[in-house]
This record gives structure tokens, C-alpha cells and sequence, in this order.
């Protein structure tokens, strides 16, 4: 670590010098431009605009290639933060660019720029300064309880097109904690903060710990609307009402929580805490009275959907932890 005097010109302007071996490895000159940023904790954040700023370009020859190994790929080398990903080999197969096409649509950004026969040229086109992490998170809460609540419709009207339809929705879900998480290790690695004025890294790090229970609480949502796709058969209705009863109360307790992470509250945190684990009894009860039902196959999809509303009850706790961990500076 360096030190640097603080100075007075023209009798108004404090000023400062630069580090010579850093200004040289940024590429910085006399009259080069740089952005500065406050931070919410009080310091600066310099960084260099500079013109013409080199793409990130990862190149990947996808010879021999098989399509999960080139799907985790190409979502690491998105994750890493290269702007440009270029696949090559004297014939790239349709099967290969059929998955580079799926990649393409799981994630935020990337789209393909060029295609032939023997490379396919996929760059990202987002500004990360158009997504704030809260606003994303945010964005990731609203889809999950929306799928949510329509599976648990779904499996009580038995509407197997409703089902399908929460399926496909964890797919935005995902687009945006890989976003989350990518601009997350932009960050660590040097990057800007997309809203560095609001949050600082420690807010950030907080909220993309957020990201991982949310996206995983809607896992769950399309795990009870795959079963609800299954069944065939009415589920009974004083069964059907507690699991109603359940997931309404587990999903406002997930609620409670992300409140609580975005106001510090650890009171809040707190209450939710003790709230869930107080609802381990009715989850027992539940699947006592599942156990009495005369259909096994019913008995394994029901056992299931409590399953997954027991466990979304366990990520709300983590989220609850989250934003006592968060919170805890401020007092």
C-alpha cells in the first residue's frame, strides 16, 4: 500500500498524485481522462476511461466437444466476463450449435454475431450498468413467488398448462442470478459497480448471497409444478387446504426476510428465524395425514410438494441469516 500527501491548489482544490507503476500498467498519460466514484463508506473508486478498451475474447475449439461439457463452458467463460466467446473447428456440429444457441438463451446479454460452418462468434451486448443488484433481486423475488403461487394452483385445479408455464419461468429466474453473479465477480476483479453510489462491496457480496437461496426457492416452485403436471387424480381437500395454508405462510415468511435484507431490520430477520422453526410440527402433521391416504402415488407426489415447501421454509431462514450477517455493522 501507498501513501499520498493530500495537497491545496488555487485555493480551493485538494489534490493528489498517482501511483507512476499504476498510471503505466492502465495505460494512463498526461491528459487521459478518469471516472471517479464515491463510495458509500467514504472512499473513492478511480477508474481510468480509457478509448478504444480491448474486448475480452475467449476462443474455444469445440472439436470433439460434447454438449454438457461446451454448455458448462460457455457459461464459465460468461461468468469470467468475456465480452466475446469464438467457437471454431473445421465442422462445428448442428448439435453443437444447437447448444450454443440454448446457452445463448439461458443467459443475459450474449447473442450470436456470426455463424458458419466452421465458427460460430457469440458477444455480449449488455450494459452491466443497466441492472442494479437490488433491482435484480428483486426481479429474481417477484418471478419465484409468482411460480410459487401458481404451482400450488396448479396442483389444486389441477391445471396441467399453468404447470408447464411455472416450469419455463425458472428459466428467467436462473438468466438473472448468472447475471448477479457475473457482475459479482466483475467486482472482485477489479470492475464498476453498476450503482456504486448506493451500495457498497460488502452490500453487494451480501445480496449475491441472497441471489442463491432465492433461485434455489424457485427450483422448488418448478419441482412442485412438475409433480402438480403428474397428478391425475383430485388431491383431498382438507389435505389441500393445509398445503394452501403452508406455502402461503412459508412464501410471506421468504417475504419478511428479503424485507429485512433490504432495511437492515434484524429484528425482522429474527422473527422469521423463529417463525419457520416453529412450523416444523405442522410439516410433520402434514405428512402423517399424507401417509393415511389411500393412493401410494399420490402419497409419493404429496410427500414430495411438502418436501419442497419444508425446504423453501429453510432458504427463507438463510436469507433471514444473510440479513442479520448484512446488518450487523450498523449497530
Amino acid at each position: 500500500m501507498e501513501t499520498r500527501k493530500v495537497q491545496q491548489t488555487g485555493g480551493s482544490t485538494y489534490i493528489i498524485s498517482l501511483p507512476k507503476q499504476w498510471a503505466e500498467k492502465v495505460g494512463i498519460e498526461t491528459g487521459t481522462r478518469v471516472s471517479i466514484h464515491t463510495q458509500p463508506d467514504g472512499k473513492l473508486l478511480i477508474d481510468p476511461i480509457l478509448e478504444g478498451r480491448t474486448i475480452k475474447t475467449k476462443h474455444i475449439d469445440v472439436t470433439g466437444y460434447e454438449a454438457k461439457a461446451l454448455e458448462r463452458d460457455i457459461i464459465a467463460a460468461y461468468l469470467y466476463g468475456y465480452d466475446r466467446i469464438e467457437f471454431t473447428s473445421k465442422r462445428i456440429l448442428t448439435e453443437q450449435k444447437q447448444v450454443i444457441r440454448k446457452v445463448c438463451y439461458k443467459l443475459i446479454g450474449p447473442e450470436i454475431i456470426e455463424e458458419s460452418s466452421n465458427c460460430v462468434v457469440i458477444q455480449d451486448l449488455l450494459n452491466p450498468n443497466e441492472l442494479h443488484i437490488k433491482k435484480g433481486i428483486h426481479r429474481m423475488f417477484l418471478i419465484t413467488g409468482s411460480m410459487q403461487k401458481d404451482a400450488i394452483r396448479a396442483l389444486k385445479t389441477a391445471d396441467h398448462d399453468l404447470a408447464l408455464d411455472v416450469s419455463q419461468r425458472d428459466d428467467e429466474v436462473d438468466r438473472l442470478c448468472l447475471l448477479i453473479s457475473k457482475q459479482f465477480r466483475s467486482i472482485l476483479c477489479g470492475g464498476r459497480m453498476p450503482d456504486s453510489s448506493e451500495t457498497s462491496i460488502d452490500e453487494y457480496h451480501d445480496f449475491r448471497m441472497a441471489a442463491g437461496p432465492i433461485e434455489r426457492i424457485a427450483d422448488h416452485s418448478q419441482r412442485i409444478a412438475n409433480v402438480a403436471s403428474k397428478i391425475q387424480e383430485p388431491v383431498r381437500k382438507d389435505v389441500m387446504e393445509v398445503i394452501e395454508n403452508l406455502s402461503s405462510t412459508y412464501m410471506g415468511l421468504v417475504e419478511q426476510a428479503v424485507d429485512a435484507l433490504y432495511n437492515s431490520d434484524t429484528s425482522l430477520a429474527n422473527q422469521v428465524i423463529d417463525s419457520i422453526d416453529g412450523m416444523r410440527l405442522r410439516v410433520t402433521e402434514l405428512h402423517a395425514s399424507i401417509l393415511k391416504l389411500e393412493s401410494h402415488k399420490t402419497m409419493i407426489s404429496l410427500g414430495t410438494i411438502v418436501d419442497s415447501l419444508s425446504r423453501i421454509g429453510d432458504l427463507g431462514s438463510n436469507i433471514a441469516e444473510i440479513a442479520i450477517n448484512s446488518a450487523i455493522k450498523d449497530k
